[in-house]
């Protein structure tokens, strides 16, 4: 249990801090309004993963075993969420743009070290069984509802977060192409990981508590 807590805070404070650093980045620049600013920053769907990412994990470090309908659907999100934030990243997004120093070191929290610290703390500390088809399809709403205030932002402030989602530049012909295809990752990722949560036991950090407590002990938690 220890080293479950001692994960999930090296996570919360990579992503918080990460999440901290490019704020400060953003309010330190002049080029619009405070405002402007920060709703073009929270409309990006890498910050709203790394928030998700934020408040799971200290939740999880003050309970790493802890459940609940609600709390299955924020954990899926931020797990699922994260990762598709680092495929889409390394595979469509990095480079596209030159960063400065602190930029850089932000980009590296948000992009890379975030999600391998998620998807690694999952793997090893769970906690499982927790993702059921149900969850699934809940969790997937949130993504569903940012493409729709993306496209209807972008068409009353000509602005889009990233590329693949600029009707502007691509026309909204090739945009429904990237959505489909960005849907089918969400959906494979998510397929992945509940196969995954039916087949890895969490890792226990006292080595005195026995292999029955252990085994008793998941059957008690049930998927929905």
């Amino acid at each position: 249990m220890r080293a479950a807590r001692g994960w999930h805070l090296v996570t919360a404070a990579i992503s918080g801090s990460s999440l901290l650093l490019q704020l400060v980045i953003i309010l330190a620049r002049d080029n619009d309004t405070v405002l402007v600013r920060l709703v073009r920053l929270f409309s990006f769907f890498t910050i709203q993963s790394n928030i998700i990412v934020t408040v799971v994990a200290v939740t999880l470090f003050l309970g790493p075993d802890r459940d609940g309908p609600v709390w299955r659907i924020a954990r899926l999100a931020s797990l699922v969420c994260i990762t598709v934030t680092g495929i889409v990243y390394v595979t469509v997004l990095r480079g596209l743009y030159e960063l400065t120093p602190a930029e850089r070191v932000a980009d590296t929290g948000l992009h890379y070290l975030t999600p391998v610290l998620v998807v690694v703390g999952w793997v090893l500390f769970g906690p499982r069984p927790r993702i059921g088809v149900r969850t699934i399809a809940l969790t997937l709403l949130f993504p569903v509802l940012w493409l729709g205030y993306t496209l209807v932002r972008g068409e009353l402030t000509d602005e889009y977060p990233y590329p693949f989602v600029d009707v502007n530049a691509e026309g909204y012909p090739t945009v429904a192409v990237n959505c489909v295809l960005v849907t089918a990752l969400f959906l494979a990722v998510s397929g992945v990981y509940r196969l995954l949560d039916t087949r890895l036991r969490a890792v226990r950090s006292s080595p005195a508590e026995p292999a029955s407590t252990l085994r008793g002990h998941g059957r008690s938690q049930s998927s929905p």
